[in-house]
Parts: C-alpha cells; sequence; structure tokens
C-alpha cells in the first residue's frame, strides 16, 4: 500500500519535520543570543529547561500520534477483512442464485420436452 498524500502516517510524519525544524530554528536563534551574551547563565539555564519541555512534548506527541496511527491501522485492517467477507457473501449468493435458476430451467425444460 504506497502512502498517499492523505494518509495519517504522512501527515503525522511532515507535522513531525515541521516541528523539529521550528525547534532547530529556536535553537539556533538562542545559541545566537547566548554567544552575543556569554556571560548570562541563567539565559542557558532557562534554554535547557526549554530543550528538556520541547523533548518531553515531543515525546509524548510523538506517543499520541503513534497510538492514533494504530488505532487507524487497525480500523483499516478490519475494514479490509469487512470488504473481503462482503465480496465472499456476494460471490456465494450469486452462486446459489444462479445454481437456483438453472435447476428451475431445467425443470421448466424438462416439463416441455415430456409433453411433446
Amino acid at each position: 500500500m504506497d502512502p498517499s498524500p492523505n494518509d495519517p502516517s504522512v501527515a503525522a510524519e511532515q507535522a513531525r519535520v515541521r516541528l523539529h525544524e521550528e525547534i532547530e530554528r529556536v535553537r539556533s536563534g538562542v545559541e545566537e543570543m547566548l554567544a552575543e551574551q556569554d556571560d548570562n547563565a541563567a539565559l542557558r539555564q532557562e534554554l535547557e529547561e526549554m530543550k528538556r519541555y520541547v523533548k518531553k512534548r515531543i515525546r509524548k506527541s510523538e506517543k499520541r500520534t503513534e497510538k492514533r496511527l494504530s488505532k487507524l491501522e487497525r480500523r483499516v485492517d478490519q475494514v479490509e477483512a469487512d470488504r473481503q467477507h462482503a465480496e465472499w457473501r456476494i460471490h456465494t449468493n450469486t452462486e446459489q442464485m444462479l445454481d437456483g435458476l438453472l435447476n428451475e430451467l431445467r425443470a421448466i425444460a424438462d416439463l416441455l420436452t415430456r409433453s411433446r
């Protein structure tokens, strides 16, 4: 199954990439500020706290995303199984109907050949 643009896993991966790009942009900006204010230990501490917070949020978000993807994958599997079962039922019912019609045609043909 090729991932389509509407595939939740593709959207999740794109969101993850955008998030990491934004984090990197903020990090580099903060590092530039730190380079300008080399002696500012409080700012470094705040940066470290922000990094820990962002990492924690990313892990939490990734876990939620993975859980949702797992649910969607299970649902897709169930829908596929339901589709296959429905196809089997349609095939079986059509086959039974055609067998019944053939038997009726044979019975009619037998009646017509006897009446001659």
